[in-house]
């Protein structure tokens, strides 16, 4: 019973130690995330109207599958090539 207050002492002082290098990793993470996206930005989408070059549907036609991959991806899918089969 007398190592009880030592081995206390010990597991306080190691949880608090992984709890403060968690946290300084998850900082850095959103640090590294904000520099990246600041210096470093996306390119533009593709616009409806570079998609419809080679003539294979219309404007109109591509303009509506634009917005419908828009929607069900939430902004991230881009439309590369449509052509009717």
């Amino acid at each position: 019973m007398e190592n009880l207050p030592k081995a206390l002492e010990l597991l306080l002082i190691g949880m608090i130690t992984v709890f403060v290098i968690l946290c300084i990793v998850i900082l850095l993470g959103k640090l590294l995330i904000l520099f990246v996206n600041r210096f470093f930005p996306e390119k533009d989408c593709i616009t409806p109207k570079s998609i419809n070059s080679t003539n294979t549907v219309d404007d109109n036609t591509a303009l509506i599958i634009n917005e419908i991959v828009k929607q069900i991806t939430s902004s991230k899918g881009v439309v590369s090539n449509i052509r009717k089969l």
